[in-house]
């Protein structure tokens, strides 16, 4: 188990034992991940919200809650997606497709955060790059990459098969490296892309890689 995620699991066992700092310890390693996610779920401007209903929920039922960091993880991204998927569903539009892979995301042009990743990443286009990925490539890339899941775990959260996770992620980063590069953003040899540009428009601090292949 690496380092942060020992830390991690010590924090949610003291958090369940009602450790009110353990319990912000979590979440501050937690949520920059998780509100990444639901960025790709719903509209920027309501993302802040649907995180803390999530994590209203996190905090009810933590108790119930059994594993360690990996695990925490997967378990706080679904009830995320399912706060998501609710919040979309009590406006009146379209839920996420499980396998329809043509259904794109729809970020607004004029999200509350687009001056500061403009800031950031100078041409600041790259969430307006990951929108233009079919959900489910989004969702893969960004579990993978960014909440830093496994391919079996990632797909509990998206009630898919680990394979079709995997062979999402790959399209998407694939697709994203062809974006990046028609956006003067050179891909990486591999066919993976540049993680700095895309995590920071995201607001995240990506975990250290890990494969995508075979996990």
């Amino acid at each position: 188990m690496q380092g942060d995620d020992a830390e991690l699991t010590a924090a949610v066992r003291a958090a369940q034992e009602g450790d009110e700092a353990a319990f912000r310890g979590v979440y501050r390693a937690v949520h920059p991940r998780l509100l990444g996610y639901v960025r790709t779920l719903v509209q920027d401007a309501d993302a802040e919200d649907v995180a803390s209903e999530a994590w209203f929920q996190i905090a009810r039922d933590l108790h119930r809650f059994s594993g360690d960091a990996d695990r925490f993880r997967g378990w706080a991204a679904r009830i995320a997606r399912n706060r998501a998927l609710d919040h979309l569903r009590a406006r009146g539009r379209r839920p996420v497709s499980g396998g329809d892979e043509s259904e794109l995301t729809t970020m607004p042009d004029g999200a509350d955060t687009a001056d500061e990743a403009l800031e950031a990443l100078g041409t600041g286009r790259t969430m307006e790059l990951i929108s233009r990925l079919p959900r489910d490539q989004a969702e893969a890339v960004v579990l993978r990459v960014v909440v830093g899941l496994d391919a079996k775990s990632a797909a509990e959260v998206l009630g898919k098969r680990p394979g079709a996770v995997r062979t999402a992620a790959h399209r998407g980063l694939r697709r994203l490296a062809e974006l990046l590069e028609g956006d003067g953003e050179p891909a990486a040899m591999d066919g993976t892309i540049p993680d700095q540009r895309w995590n920071q428009a995201l607001g995240v601090t990506p975990r250290p890689a890990r494969t995508l292949r075979g996990t």
